[in-house]
């Protein structure tokens, strides 16, 4: 709900409140952003609003009529240069007459229902009833110039999103050197700041900044979102956990260079800002033109991150995700990839697929290698047709033949980009982001195809267009490999190429819009070299994004939980790969493997034909399981517990056994009305002499008896060496032809979990599981549970009648 009393704003959901006010200045004041809070009338928020009597010392006044206001000691909306506030501003812009300053005052504003779709960028949207809009309208008036602050409040979900318009109202063309998309001043600056940063097969590594005197700053220039520093951040109080102390989380709905900074001034105000990456952006704004930022989403929590992560999850599937797919079951999929790589052929590709087929697995995706000369990474981007001597019956062939197994065809795309030994390139070189004349710096041997221009977003939709109506195709792969590199475009001319990266942007958006509109039926999957795209700005088109090549279980346990944070599980594409490790070489239990997976969009990524019968026989009962529990765990509630992060500042570290510190992780899925769980437990290395394990899970519903189960599981006996020899009538050598017999013969029974009790006993008490196996015996009453080993456990409620 938005209102407007006199010359104050208030912006309430159900449980927060926004609210500023419209200072003498004309400027606008931040009062406040919390949990929710009583306000009548303008009289309630007088508590909120700073008492400027004189100003500083040693600071520029605004102007001569108001000496008490100097906007470097303020609480601001907006800021820009030159008139007194040296923090990071909100706008830049050099005029026509080669000036910096700009002074944008409050004009007046509107409060409508609904939500309008931007014409080149995403955004979230919501029907009238679900979505509220206020617009403040500023201008400066003697540079002619105006600027719209767009609030966008959704209260069932608890979140407000923000975006601004700059408009050039004069007769003469200026530039635009920064828009931010969000601006929030606070009135100290007792907060951790945290970043994902990463690379490729490491991303979303945690950081917990203490916010101090200063700029800290999360960005990324690759020319996408990034790995190295995703466009997800977050604010929280000291020592806030994951179910308690305030915390703010922030995204920005763009796949392109993105910049987050806090920064504490003088007077001990700490400001953040999200928008696009000013570094090298520059956009000539014509007369009677505008420029759209993108929309930044804020959301806040008074009861810890796991809060936090729940209000974005629901407004990312309410409000961001959209199309056939939002709510959809995902299929489970095997993908050819660390199968075959390059080597692919029809002949492998069915032998591959019936194997799919005998272990339950839904979707067969055949990945690179089957277009053009693609013999390896050298060749062949863009030139988007089936090589018939690895198909000879092109696509429609194998997806035919792939129907008939009762699988459903995916393919691997990469349309943005070009190899230089391609048919496209050697057509059209003017066609790529190259500078003309200089030597290039390339990335995985191809270029970027310039999506700023109109010919070549045509070539990409229509040749898309093409491939995808060419076969009965169920789900799209669509990657991005490479980072930019010597920013041109030859459509430009030299004094705008500043707009090059933005502009490819919007190219991209306005594929994957027509794309998606034309195939709604499709699964498309975002992927960017793993995670190197992964942002609101694509989940706007694609429901999941590949989260990182790296399928290492321990790796990307700690990618998958980080993701969390701001995304829900159901947007992180998942797999199971095969041991040892393609990116890690480290060798992972397969239920291990299984486990993590399955909390994403789940499929595998291993070559079937060469595994053997019992993992086979294992991969069947997963895939039985996983259908079972599917719903639960692509749309239910997330909550994150014990984790492997040690960080100090979030309070997750921290035991008494240093050994445990960090050793641990803990998640729990609960479906929408609480009568379904599954938890997972999960540790990084054997602690000697620790049996003892007690898993708290989250979310149940106090009042309903559930049933609490393990999935019964059996173990090589090879798995415990010549301790075989302990309880053998007859001395058995390790690893000798007996030992190998004896292992496909004998198989030792794991632990049994089942019982049935109160959710409120469940989480508050915990359940204390079978004990690990310590050194000192095992029989079918002790966890086997070496290093890296996981248990997933389950919950079914007693729905009274």
């Amino acid at each position: 709900m938005i209102r407007k009393e006199k010359d104050y704003f208030i912006l309430d959901t159900d449980h927060t409140t926004y609210c500023f006010r419209v200072l003498p200045t004309g400027q606008l004041e931040h009062l406040y952003y919390g949990r929710k809070l009583h306000i009548e009338d303008e009289a309630d928020m007088q508590p909120l609003v700073e008492k400027h009597v004189f100003a500083p010392g040693n600071v520029n006044l605004y102007n001569e009529e108001q000496k008490a206001y100097s906007l470097e000691d303020m609480r601001l909306e907006m800021s820009s240069y030159g008139k007194g506030d040296i923090r990071e501003p909100f706008v830049e812009v050099v005029n026509a007459n080669g000036s910096n300053t700009i002074d944008f005052v409050y004009r007046e504003a509107e409060i409508t229902k609904g939500k309008e779709a931007f014409a080149e960028l995403p955004g979230s949207y919501g029907s009238e009833e679900e979505v509220e809009q206020l617009c403040i309208r500023l201008a400066d008036e003697g540079n002619e110039l105006a600027l719209e602050l767009y609030y966008y409040v959704y209260p069932s979900c608890d979140i407000i999103s923000r975006s601004a318009k700059f408009y050039n109202n004069g007769k003469k063309a200026v530039q635009l050197k920064r828009l931010m998309s969000l601006q929030l001043d606070f009135d100290g600056h007792d907060y951790a700041f945290t970043t994902f940063h990463g690379a490729w097969a490491r991303e979303m590594k945690r950081s917990d900044m203490p916010v101090i005197a200063g700029k800290l700053v999360n960005a990324s220039y690759t020319g996408t979102t990034s790995s190295r520093a995703n466009s997800f951040v977050m604010l929280s109080r000291p020592k806030t956990t994951e179910d308690a102390g305030e915390c703010f989380g922030f995204h920005l709905i763009y796949s392109g260079n993105h910049y987050e900074a806090t920064e504490v001034n003088s007077f001990g105000k700490m400001r953040l800002v999200t928008g696009i990456n000013p570094q090298a952006f520059s956009y000539e704004v014509v007369p009677e033109e505008s420029f759209q930022a993108p929309e930044a989403v804020m959301a806040y929590a008074e009861n810890g991150f796991n809060q936090m992560s729940q209000r974005l999850h629901h407004f990312i599937r309410e409000h961001i995700i959209r199309g056939t797919w939002q709510k959809k079951e995902r299929p489970i999929l095997l993908n050819s990839w660390e199968a075959s790589y390059f080597d692919i052929s029809e002949k492998k590709l069915l032998k591959l697929a019936k194997e799919a087929k005998e272990v339950g697995i839904e979707l067969f995706v055949m990945d690179d290698g089957w277009f053009g000369e693609r013999m390896d990474d050298s060749s062949s981007l863009g030139d988007w047709e089936a090589n018939t001597k690895k198909l000879p019956g092109g696509l429609k062939g194998l997806s035919d033949k792939i129907h008939g197994l009762g699988l459903q065809f995916g393919i691997w795309v990469e349309p943005e980009m070009v190899n230089v030994k391609s048919k496209l390139y050697v057509a059209h070189p003017d066609w790529t982001i190259e500078i003309p004349g200089q030597p290039h710096s390339e990335g995985r041997n191809q270029r970027i195809l310039d999506l700023g221009r109109r010919e070549v977003q045509d070539y990409i939709i229509e040749s898309m267009s093409k491939v995808f109506s060419s076969a009965d195709i169920s789900y799209v792969k669509w990657d991005m490999n490479r980072t930019f590199s010597d920013y041109y475009s030859t459509a430009l001319p030299p004094e705008r190429q500043g707009e090059v990266a933005h502009r490819y942007v919007l190219g991209l958006y306005r594929c994957m819009k027509e794309l998606t509109e034309r195939f709604p039926e499709i699964l498309f999957e975002g992927c960017a070299a793993g995670g190197n795209r992964f942002d609101l700005g694509i989940l706007c088109y694609f429901p999941q994004i590949w989260g990182s090549d790296d399928t290492d279980a321990l790796c990307r346990a700690e990618i998958e939980e980080n993701y969390s944070y701001g995304y829900p599980l159901s947007a992180v594409s998942a797999h199971v790969s095969a041991c040892p490790n393609h990116q890690t070489l480290r060798n992972t239990p397969l239920e291990t493997r299984f486990q993590v997976a399955c909390f994403g969009s789940f499929g595998y990524e291993c070559n079937l034909c060469d595994m053997k019968k019992e993992e086979k026989e294992a991969m069947k009962e997963q895939i039985a399981l996983y259908k079972k529990w599917r719903k639960v765990l692509q749309q239910g509630t997330f909550y994150r517990g014990r984790s492997f992060y040690d960080g100090t500042q979030s309070g997750m570290g921290g035991s008494v056994l240093a050994d445990e510190a960090g050793n641990q992780m803990e998640w729990t899925c609960v479906s929408e009305d609480g009568t379904k769980a599954v938890g997972m437990l999960m540790q990084k290395l054997v602690v000697p002499n620790m049996q003892q394990q007690t898993y708290y899970p989250k979310g149940l519903l106090p009042d309903v008896r559930y049933h609490f189960y393990n999935r019964k599981l059996k173990y090589n006996i090879k798995e415990f060496g010549d301790l075989v020899n302990t309880v053998s009538p007859v001395h058995i050598k390790q690893d000798s032809l007996t030992h190998q017999v004896l292992s496909k013969l004998v198989k030792m029974d794991g632990e049994t979990e089942d019982f049935h009790a109160y959710g409120d006993t469940l989480m508050y008490g915990g359940v204390h599981v079978s004990p690990a196996f310590g050194g000192t015996g095992y029989n079918d009453k002790v966890r086997h549970y070496p290093d890296f080993a996981s248990r997933l456990y389950f919950m079914d409620g007693e729905v009274k009648k």
